[in-house]
């Protein structure tokens, strides 16, 4: 039989780079032949396609299909969906997958998923759905998920998982191995970094990362290789902060502890993953006033998220619209005023959302303690006022060659440096303010950041103007 030339292979080959089309499976081609088979309603032709996809590609191609194509997809496929998929799939598509797939084939497949993950697709459902999943699940898997679902959202008692080897201290390296490998391979969690090493009342003593376990002799007794220095993360904990504890102190895993400082849990690298997207996510959007908002949105959805932003914007507008009104009649003498006073407003508004931007990642860092805020301002002022010297000469020159007069030319520098300094300045004390206050700074900043250049601006730019060039 005559085999059919990879191209993609080839051409792979051609510049002398591994084929990355074999490693992640959902490549426009399997796409396109998933769509197909469910138009022509070819179950077994489908199952062939997504049955060798990872979860995540799967949820993927969930995600990619109209609403008519998914029902179809979940309908034929209903038995062959490993209910993992549904962890990687966003709030809103959740609630229509479940609804085709059934409660009761979720209730099923939950006690089989690591703790974490079930609830990571029972805290997106609505009451009622909840409510009946919970009715259907075994006595000992619905506590389990009501005591989690019983903590704040987004904090530590919500992302971790419960499945967790622990060990007296007393116990040889030799002993734990074996009590490892005596163990049910659906006792053990799928993926565990370390051994937590407990005392009689399960207080955490410290761990044994499993390479250090694996390289010692079977007589060492775990209390002579484990770690007491580990960071325990209280179950009420922020998922924010606990983000930040694993980035900042490289962490793979991290035990959870209550507030008699008991074990409860452990959270795992790859839970902390999809928190920084989120939360990076969420800040990103925030910025720009479109918290909430996804592509599959319907209009009249992400209208009302976007409305109130607008008017927001709107009212700071018509504020800056009143600062240009008190000078009318300057503007209507000097014709040049109303063509220069946007590069002045335009520059301001760019080096105060450049200020904002680092700020409010600092914050979320918790990189600006008490004595770094001071000096941040500082440090923003200063890099404020030499951009706004160097833009000063820029844009006076650039005024002079076009209108030929050189006070016109001199407002223009000033009026520049003036905004960039108080772009800077605002755009450094106002996230700060803002956290301290307890508001977001990611929510909030950009409106008084426009404002205060805006108003700022047009005021030095018009009102020099008034006293130099007009008066």
């Amino acid at each position: 039989m005559a085999v059919k030339p990879d191209h993609e292979n080839i051409e792979y080959q051609r510049h002398g780079m591994p084929d990355l089309t074999n490693l992640y499976g959902l490549t426009p081609k399997v796409e396109a032949a998933i769509i197909a088979a469910i138009a022509d309603g070819n179950r077994d032709r489908l199952i062939s396609l997504v049955s060798p996809l990872h979860p995540a590609d799967q949820a993927d191609m969930i995600e990619r299909l109209n609403s008519a194509q998914r029902k179809r997809f979940m309908i034929m496929l209903r038995r062959h969906i490993d209910a993992t998929v549904f962890t990687y799939l966003p709030e809103d598509i959740l609630e229509d997958v479940v609804s085709t797939y059934g409660v009761s084939e979720l209730a099923q497949a939950l006690p089989e998923m690591e703790s974490d993950d079930a609830i990571d697709i029972l805290e997106d459902l609505e009451d009622d759905e909840l409510a009946s999943i919970l009715a259907a699940l075994p006595v000992g898997e619905r506590l389990i998920v009501e005591e989690a679902l019983s903590y704040p959202e987004n904090c530590a008692g919500r992302l971790m998982q419960r499945e967790v080897v622990v060990c007296p201290s007393h116990w040889t390296v030799g002993q734990t191995v074996d009590y490892m490998r005596s163990l049910d391979q659906e006792d053990l969690p799928d993926d565990f970094y370390a051994i937590i090493v407990i005392d009689p009342a399960r207080r955490v003593e410290g761990q044994v990362r499993l390479g250090r376990l694996l390289s010692s002799g079977r007589p060492v007794r775990l209390a002579d290789i484990m770690e007491t220095s580990t960071h325990l993360i209280p179950v009420t904990m922020d998922q924010e902060e606990v983000a930040l504890l694993f980035h900042r102190y490289g962490l793979v895993s991290a035990s959870v502890v209550d507030q008699q400082n008991k074990l409860v849990g452990v959270i795992t690298v790859d839970d902390i993953v999809d928190v920084i997207q989120e939360e990076a996510e969420e800040d990103l959007m925030a910025l720009g006033g479109v918290s909430g908002s996804n592509l599959r949105a319907s209009i009249k959805a992400t209208v009302e998220t976007r409305f109130l932003w607008l008017l927001v914007n709107l009212l700071t507008a018509v504020i800056a619209s009143i600062v240009i009104g008190l000078f009318d009649k300057t503007i209507e003498r000097l014709v040049a005023l109303a063509v220069l006073m946007p590069i002045v407003a335009s520059m301001g508004g760019n080096a105060g959302t450049q200020t904002v931007t680092v700020a409010v990642r600092a914050l979320a860092m918790r990189q600006l303690g008490d004595g770094m805020v001071s000096r941040f301002i500082m440090r923003e002022a200063m890099v404020g006022l030499i951009n706004g010297i160097i833009f000063a000469v820029v844009a006076g020159l650039v005024a002079f060659l076009w209108f030929q007069n050189l006070h016109i030319a001199l407002v223009m520098g000033f009026a520049m440096i003036a905004n960039m300094l108080a772009a800077a300045l605002s755009g450094a004390a106002i996230p700060v303010f803002l956290s301290r206050i307890g508001v977001d700074p990611a929510v909030a900043s950009s409106v008084f950041i426009t404002t205060v250049t805006d108003v700022i601006g047009f005021l030095t730019f018009l009102g020099l103007a008034a006293i130099f060039l007009v008066g």
